[in-house]
Formats: structure tokens, C-alpha cells, sequence
């Protein structure tokens, strides 16, 4: 038999087993993507790291990590709700309250939200840009109102739904509250009402 019967005339080697090869025992025959193929070997490349790039996980948003700028608002509250059982979250959010009200500012609002309201979660940049821009005058802290410690609040302010926010005087008397929400705009234009209402003259 002549000796070059030996190797098949057919190359069996897969295009994927190009990099896999033994060279102590090599195939007759190497694999090279012909010419024609080569954009699509490429693009079919491309596609796989695209893929594997997308399914790694991603870092957080810093939006979504709540900071403190060190005053009594809806920051600090929402950095403690992270970390407070409930009882000690409702008393620093009370602190807050006070802390808020002993301030002397013009006015304080008291936003009372639920940790399972998606449209209160939505309303958390917005809330931090009033609240920054108004900080002259304004207060805003918040009130899970989930929670059994701010029962009372509820029942005194009425609160039969949420976000509800409620604005009260420097002498914590409450002015309005912001209607029953239908949507996240109806919510902005009945804070934007509130903080009209209270707003001094000169800002």
C-alpha cells in the first residue's frame, strides 16, 4: 500500500479545534477560514463578546447610592432606612422631624412614602433636587408610613395613600397635603403647589 493512502483525502479537523492542535501528533490538514467566510467568522466574534460583555454584572448607578449632605432631610433618612430596624428607622426619621421643625425654617414637608411604592422610588432624585433648591427656606423629611411608629401621624394628617406630601408651617401646623396621586406628574404638580403656597416672596 503506498504510504501516502494512509491520510484521507478529507479534512475532519473542526474550525474550533484549530488552536487545540497536538504537535507531537499533527492532522494532515489545517484549517484556514477560506476568504469568502472570513467577515462572517468576525462578525460571529464580535457578537459572542458582545453577548458575554452585556452578561457581566454592572456596577450601580451613583444615583443609587444614597448619600448624606449632613442636613436633617429625606437624605439622611433614606441613608439610615438602609442600614435601622424598624423601630429604630421610625425614631430617626421622628428626629428628623423635629430636628426639622426646631430649624425655624419657613416651612417643612413631610413625605410619607412606602419601601414597596415603585412611584415613591421614582420620586426620590426629584425630591433631593426641591429640597437642595429650596434648602433656604425648606425642610422636606420622610415617614414610612409602613410603619406602626408614625401611626399617629397618619390618623392626625389623615394619610389614606402614598407618597403623600404634607406641608406644615415653622410652628409644624399643617397647611395641605397633595391629592390622591394618579400619576408621577400629577405628584410633581401638587408638590410644586405646595411649595408655592409657602414659598417667601424674595425666593
Amino acid at each position: 500500500m503506498d504510504s501516502t493512502s494512509k491520510y484521507s483525502p478529507f479534512c475532519l479537523k473542526w474550525p474550533w479545534d484549530v488552536h487545540n492542535q497536538n504537535p507531537k501528533t499533527p492532522l494532515p490538514c489545517t484549517f484556514e477560514t477560506p476568504w469568502l467566510f472570513k467577515p462572517f467568522k468576525n462578525i460571529g466574534s464580535g457578537v459572542f463578546n458582545f453577548i458575554q460583555n452585556i452578561s457581566k454584572p454592572q456596577p450601580l448607578s451613583p444615583e443609587l447610592h444614597f448619600q448624606s449632605n449632613g442636613g436633617v432631610g429625606q437624605n439622611t433618612t433614606l441613608k439610615l432606612m438602609k442600614k435601622l430596624t424598624p423601630a429604630d428607622q421610625a425614631e430617626a426619621e421622628q428626629s428628623a422631624l423635629a430636628s426639622a421643625l426646631a430649624s425655624g425654617k419657613e416651612g417643612t414637608v413631610i413625605e410619607f412614602y412606602s419601601p414597596k411604592c415603585r412611584l415613591c422610588n421614582s420620586l426620590f432624585n426629584f425630591v433631593n433636587e426641591v429640597e437642595n433648591r429650596n434648602s433656604e427656606w425648606l425642610n422636606i423629611v420622610m415617614a414610612d408610613a409602613e410603619n406602626d411608629q408614625w401611626l399617629p401621624e397618619l390618623l392626625h394628617y389623615d394619610i389614606k395613600y402614598v407618597p403623600c406630601f404634607v406641608l406644615l408651617d415653622k410652628y409644624g401646623r399643617a397647611l395641605a397635603k397633595t391629592g390622591v396621586p394618579s400619576s408621577r406628574l400629577h405628584v410633581v404638580a401638587g408638590i410644586s403647589h405646595l411649595l408655592k403656597m409657602k414659598r417667601p416672596q424674595h425666593y
